[in-house]
């Protein structure tokens, strides 16, 4: 039996990459920022399963320095290493696409650092077809900030709550009983088809619950986005008749193409509950491919230090239960799409290498060096499933 799983901490980044300067990271670094961070306030950032397995030594070789408190220098389960993105930017869609196999060799749109940060021409036009009565933020923000300090306006007036960051993407919020859910999928929709002229991305549903200016994101985001331009790792497996199990925003991701079944969670522990579940149910040939989204928006953006250690712990803690689901034939990679780093500045990713550490019964430990795309993951991956090979990336094991 082959099967593959992807476990993707959303944002978890290993240190600059060469080209870092140009998006104005140079010296970010995630992981290393974290480890050190911690220490400094008399605690010790340990991850002893992923420790094991070669994160530390992946870090190593990716930044050149060891992160405070990791001491394992031999004796590692995984074979690891780090990879560089091919794609310009440092986006969401681009660095899970590149992932599966096919990077982004052209440059989204964004919307500028300004405020208001959305063209006057768009706004016009969403408020005339959908018949809101207007917009409230319209600017570069963290989400959960920005429904927070506009929310009870936002319920007393019916206007929407729009944002975007350093992603190619459009948010919009609203409240989920008085504005209702459908109606701002169907907003949202509509912003889907105006944004297609300025070649973003993404337009992402963000409906939020809650009163007087304690407010709350629901599970129910829904992201309308960009198809992947080419046939990815997920279409190979689904193509060659496997299943493709997308937990989390995978599928919105990739816009349905190459999911055969979606599973949703509200955070990530309730995703890890669905993943142990999915482990038992997946069959040969299949593709699991989950996205811990928390790391990135619930610390990673809103700069929360302490936050994303505790979340790396507990992830850390929760990995030997789905290790014991292993089957001979299963190949697991613990990898990321891009950094933010929450000691950095502003509120945007972070242009970093990314993990590629692979486990599994029959992984043989070593190190892998640096590979030069994201690809290289995929390519992996289709090799063990037997699928078609992918047009990017090399077979690292």
């Amino acid at each position: 039996m082959s099967r593959a799983f992807i476990l993707l901490l959303d944002s978890f980044g290993l240190g600059a990459t060469p080209d870092a300067a140009k998006y104005g990271d140079a010296g970010a670094n995630t992981f290393g920022h974290i480890a050190s961070t911690v220490a400094k306030s008399g605690k010790t950032l340990t991850l002893p399963t992923m420790e094991r397995l070669g994160l530390g030594a992946a870090a190593h070789l990716a930044s050149g320095e060891w992160a405070t408190g990791f001491e394992q220098r031999d004796g590692f389960t995984g074979a690891y290493g780090a990879a560089r993105e091919r794609s310009t930017g440092k986006d969401t869609q681009s660095g899970h696409w590149e992932i599966a196999g096919v990077p982004v060799e052209f440059d989204w749109g964004y919307f500028p650092r300004t405020t208001p940060s959305f063209p006057q021409d768009l706004t016009d036009k969403l408020k005339a077809i959908s018949g809101v009565p207007g917009f409230l933020g319209d600017c570069h923000a963290s989400g959960t900030d920005i429904i927070n300090k506009h929310g009870d306006e936002h319920v007393a007036t019916g206007k929407l709550i729009i944002y975007t960051s350093g992603d190619s993407v459009m948010q919009i919020a609203a409240h989920e009983a008085s504005f209702g859910l459908e109606r701002l999928y169907d907003v949202c929709e509509m912003a889907f088809k105006l944004v297609e002229p300025y070649n973003i991305g993404r337009v992402i549903a963000r409906p939020f619950t809650g009163s007087n200016g304690s407010y709350t994101r629901t599970s129910n985001r829904h992201d309308y986005a960009v198809p992947p331009p080419a046939p990815t790792l997920l279409d190979h497996v689904k193509n060659a008749g496997g299943e493709v199990v997308g937990l989390g925003k995978i599928s919105d991701i990739f816009a349905t193409q190459g999911i055969s079944r979606v599973v949703k969670g509200v955070d990530n522990m309730a995703l890890f509950d669905a993943l142990l579940k999915t482990a038992d149910e997946v069959g040969d040939k299949s593709l699991t491919f989950v996205n811990f989204v928390d790391f990135d928006q619930a610390y990673g953006h809103r700069r929360n230090t302490e936050g994303y250690a505790d979340a790396l712990r507990e992830m850390d803690a929760r990995l030997p239960e789905f290790m014991a689901k292993l089957k001979p034939g299963d190949l697991v990679v613990i990898t990321a799409d891009h950094g933010c780093d929450p000691t950095w500045h502003g509120s945007d990713h972070t242009r970093e290498h990314i993990p590629m550490i692979f486990f599994g019964p029959g992984v043989a430990p070593r190190a892998l060096g640096i590979s030069e795309s994201f690809s290289d993951i995929g390519q992996t991956l289709a090799h063990h499933l037997g699928v078609a090979p992918l047009a990017n990336g090399v077979n690292v094991l």
